[in-house]
């Protein structure tokens, strides 16, 4: 009796359990099965005509409207092809969960602002470290010499690279006891 319970116990949790649901994110629809996403872009397209009726064929707003037409067409099929998600609003919306199939949408841009932002810092910090050591350090931080200023801007590519360097080299921090504090 004891065999038999288990057995029947075994099989009623194999065939209750829930199945394994393609689920990507709770809400959202890959936009180019939305139906909201396909409206949005019907309405701004026939917006868009409607305003082109208002000019004559051939004239510079009309051929700009047209372009605009074209362009966002191009923008609402590229949202369908990069199978970026819509919510119920019809938006694409961004994962930002670290899954690599939608790197596209947050890691790689991620990683391009803080490259960019590195470089802009690594740029300006060479620049001060360079002021600092000419006759008058306070004019050239005022005044910038925009010829040094743009080779530390190109110095600056691979600035990666330099802080590393300078890690490894103990020239990139400072002691503690080199730290000025607020005497409180």
């Amino acid at each position: 009796m004891k065999t038999f319970f288990n057995w029947f116990l075994a099989i009623s949790i194999f065939t209750t359990a829930p199945t394994l649901v393609s689920a990507d994110v709770s809400g959202l629809t890959p936009c180019k099965d939305s139906a909201v996403f396909k409206r949005r872009l019907d309405g701004s397209v026939k917006k868009l005509n409607s305003r082109l009726a208002n000019y004559t064929e051939g004239t510079p707003a009309y051929i700009a409207l047209e372009q605009q037409i074209e362009q966002t067409k191009a923008r609402f099929a590229k949202y369908g092809e990069k199978g970026l998600l819509c919510g119920a609003d019809g938006l694409p919306h961004l994962i930002a969960d670290g899954r690599l199939d939608h790197a596209g949408e947050f890691i790689i841009p991620g990683f391009g602002f803080l490259y960019i932002a590195g470089w802009i810092g690594w740029a300006g910090r060479s620049y001060l470290q360079f002021s600092k050591k000419t006759d008058k350090p306070n004019e050239n931080e005022i005044i910038i010499n925009v010829p040094v200023a743009l080779g530390m801007m190109a110095g600056a590519f691979i600035w990666p690279l330099a802080a590393w360097k300078e890690l490894i080299d103990g020239k990139l921090l400072v002691p503690g006891d080199e730290i000025t504090v607020s005497p409180r």
